[in-house]
């Protein structure tokens, strides 16, 4: 579970991170505290709690993002991602022609 967090940091702190690359790292760190979350029973509660606490915060954030359009701007002008980083990450398709 903590490796998630470890290689995050370690990817903006090489260099200077920019909305194309947050919003797919927050996705990825979603990811892995959703799964680790559903195996809770092999960890103590107070991981458990923690990894509550963690994916409760990280969703507040990431609606935030819904809110800023610079967030869906950035994604489909970034050439690896454009219209299909949303179809990817399951949006509706009401959603993704808003964006």
């Amino acid at each position: 579970l903590l490796q998630v967090f470890k290689d995050a940091t370690a990817f903006f702190s090489r260099g200077t991170p920019n909305l194309a690359t947050v919003i797919p790292a927050m996705d990825m760190i979603d990811l892995q505290l959703g799964t680790k979350h559903r195996q809770t029973a092999e960890y103590d509660y107070a991981i458990r709690t923690a990894m509550g606490i963690a994916k409760r915060t990280l969703n507040k954030y990431y609606e935030l993002t819904d809110s800023a359009e610079a967030y869906r701007i950035a994604m489909v002008l970034h050439p690896s991602y454009k219209m299909a980083y949303f179809k990817k990450a399951g949006w509706e398709a009401s959603w993704i022609e808003v964006a």
